[in-house]
């Protein structure tokens, strides 16, 4: 029986490299038949997309992206939420040690991902949003999509349950909630 398993795993195996390895020739006889003009075109089509990628950064940025910083009042919520695609608020309070941990290493991630704004309103000022979007552990991050919460990270329960976690921890599990810009094959890899 073990035999067989293994026979069937090591041809599944052999199949499957024999597949990525066609479509490698594949890719490598088209590169091989392509003359200046069909470089030229790509390089065109790269370089234009990258221009768009500037852009699209340039945009983020004169809309608060890459910082993460305190909102003055619960009102301010509304506005940044709505002029961002994608939004990381935690909500803190001053006397909470944890929420000067989580600040840590929002601070870092703000600057990695120019995608997502992040932002941080003091919960103790913010009664109405707080009692809305059910806010009752502190820290809390609220994760926004669309202008929706889309999902929460309360406490460190997510990241460990310890006041150690490192911030890929943390921007794993922001990945998992598609709020940063974050590969599908890098979510099933959960840091340790």
């Amino acid at each position: 029986m073990a035999n067989n398993m293994i026979d069937n795993l090591s041809k599944f195996l052999l199949e499957s490299a024999k597949q990525v390895e066609e479509q490698v020739d594949a890719e490598l006889a088209k590169l091989n038949e392509m003359d200046d003009d069909d470089f030229e075109k790509m390089r065109e089509r790269r370089l234009e997309a990258l221009k768009k990628a500037q852009k699209q950064k340039q945009e983020w940025l004169s809309k608060g992206h890459g910082e993460y910083r305190e909102l003055p009042s619960e009102k301010d919520f509304f506005s940044e939420v709505k002029e961002s695609k994608k939004v990381v608020c935690h909500f803190y309070r001053n006397s909470t040690f944890r929420c000067k941990i989580m600040d840590k290493h929002l601070a870092l991630l703000a600057k990695k991902h120019v995608e997502t704004k992040f932002i941080k309103l003091n919960a103790e000022q913010a009664p109405f949003l707080a009692e809305r979007l059910r806010i009752k552990v502190i820290p809390t991050l609220a994760l926004l999509i669309d202008g929706k919460s889309k999902d929460y990270v309360v406490g460190f329960r997510d990241l460990g349950n310890t006041d150690e976690f490192s911030t890929e921890m943390l921007e794993w599990r922001l990945g998992c909630a598609d709020v940063i810009n974050y590969s599908e094959e890098q979510k099933y890899l959960h840091p340790l």
